[in-house]
């Protein structure tokens, strides 16, 4: 069971590539040791996991960089912060929804403090206000980037250690194929080439797993930074929205 999950799983151009003569790649890895198929099953299953990662986070990172773009054309072409908010609907695979929602609530609750305790209550916010509304909004928006880096971390770990694992079982091939020197009484090629065909395997494996998974970290690490420039820059628009709001229903009294 466990040789035949290895066949479906590695490509079929590697199984058949003739590795030795009148071997493929798949019949080196049937005649390695148990460590050695351990390890490849390690790299299969970390192979598996990144790609799948990647996908994923490809789907989620397009969805809400078209969902970020509408948003922004909702938010300049809306009348008020208020008719923005009650379009949040639209918005949900947006992080600046969170934000404004947030940050939204806490100018309502700045407001009713404010009826309570002035003459004119609706719009005169001070800068300790503000600064509620903006830590709101700042804690939703690094809410929102941490769900975002979710599992990313996974593609360094496969990076990081897959090439240390294929090494590993490499290494113990190697040590198998020089215990074979002593068995048979020869050092010639054609008795230690074989078995170190078959541990170079398990460095191929990790190389062929950790290279994708690096190249997906610094892609979407990379995105991940973007996503938090554009966090900052819309925490700053909003904040200025309010403002301008309390300033221009300030000057309307």
């Amino acid at each position: 069971m466990f040789n035949a999950f290895l066949l479906n799983t590695i490509s079929v151009s590697t199984l058949y590539f003739d590795v030795t003569p009148g071997k493929s790649a798949w019949q080196l890895i049937q005649e390695s040791g148990l460590f050695a198929k351990f390890i490849l099953f390690i790299l299969i299953m970390f192979s598996v996991v990144s790609w799948a990662i990647m996908l994923w986070k490809w789907r989620q990172f397009s969805a809400i960089e078209s969902a970020n773009k509408r948003f922004i054309n909702n938010f300049r072409s809306a009348r008020s912060i208020k008719n923005a908010y009650s379009n949040l609907s639209k918005f949900t695979k947006s992080p600046f929804s969170s934000m404004l929602r947030d940050s939204y609530a806490q100018w309502d609750y700045c407001r009713a403090l404010q009826s309570d305790n002035s003459v004119n209550p609706s719009y005169s916010l001070n800068d300790e206000h503000f600064k509620i509304i903006n830590d709101a909004a700042e804690r939703a928006g690094e809410e929102e980037l941490s769900g975002l880096s979710n599992y990313i971390t996974f593609l360094a770990t496969t990076a990081n250690s897959s090439p240390f694992l294929g090494l590993l079982g490499t290494v113990w091939g190697i040590m198998g194929s020089f215990s074979a020197i002593g068995v048979r009484g020869s050092a010639s090629l054609a008795v230690v080439a074989p078995g170190i065909a078959e541990a170079l395997i398990a460095t191929v494996a990790g190389l062929a797993a950790a290279i994708p998974a690096v190249i997906g970290y610094n892609h979407f690490s990379n995105r991940l930074r973007n996503f938090g420039v554009d966090v900052d820059n819309f925490k700053l628009e909003l904040i200025s929205a309010f403002r301008k709001e309390n300033l221009e229903a300030r000057g309307e009294q």
